[in-house]
């Protein structure tokens, strides 16, 4: 009698869920990028081309080849120079704002259990749960939560970042852009606060028994729950 030989198919012709998903990795790596342009500009406007001496600096090479201008237009090719800087910064905080949409459509079509809001609530149940007893579901929602708030202010500077870049367009608004500028900045220090932080997270964990942290951010890594 013949023997009639079946494929078996089953999880191992699977593809290997990755940890975090090419979309995710995307919009970290691009949102890193982003980032830290947009702070670079801000150090290169508050040093580097700094009105002031700038226009110090133009009105003294200008006498060493014997051309004269004024201390007002010296201000104007300062502040020319200044300009071009924010309008770089200005397009960084477009990318951003468009990052930050793409983040959170990204919530709407991951899978459910590599979404944020599922690990965040999920992270918070376990630290109910056992976080008294439990050093690793203190520290994941501890984690979470500073993520959380990384979003947060990610859509507060956005919000006051477009503003601030349409201002012309809410005139009856001016009476707080102040106010709003003030906000903008102060999240810039905050933001400076996080990189600091996860810098100095990423840098421990990779160091201690979470190994692979930025590998699996570059390839994926396995998804292991």
């Amino acid at each position: 009698m013949r023997t009639i030989k079946t494929k078996t198919t089953g999880p191992t012709n699977m593809k290997p869920v990755k940890k975090y998903p090419a979309s995710l990795r995307f919009w970290h790596w691009t949102n890193t990028i982003v980032i830290s342009g947009s702070l670079i500009t801000v150090l290169i406007n508050s040093t580097v081309t700094d009105e002031q001496p700038i226009s110090a600096l133009v009105q003294t090479e200008l006498q060493k080849s014997g051309v004269t201008i004024t201390g007002q237009q010296a201000n104007s090719v300062a502040h020319g120079i200044s300009d071009d800087v924010w309008n770089i910064h200005v397009y960084f905080g477009y990318t951003l704002a468009l990052l930050l949409l793409f983040r959170i459509g990204m919530e709407f079509f991951q899978r459910a259990d590599q979404k944020f809001i599922f690990k965040l609530s999920n992270a918070y149940r376990q630290f109910k749960l056992t976080g008294k007893k439990q050093k690793h579901a203190k520290h994941t929602f501890i984690v979470k939560a500073i993520y959380a708030s990384l979003y947060g202010l990610l859509t507060i500077m956005v919000i006051s970042g477009l503003f601030l870049a349409f201002e012309d367009l809410l005139a009856p608004f001016k009476a707080i852009r102040h106010s709003v500028k003030e906000v903008h900045g102060f999240c810039m220090y905050l933001v400076l606060a996080f990189i600091i932080v996860h810098i100095t997270g990423v840098f421990l964990a990779e160091r201690s028994t979470d190994k692979g942290i930025i590998s699996d951010m570059i390839s994926g890594g396995e998804d292991r729950a």
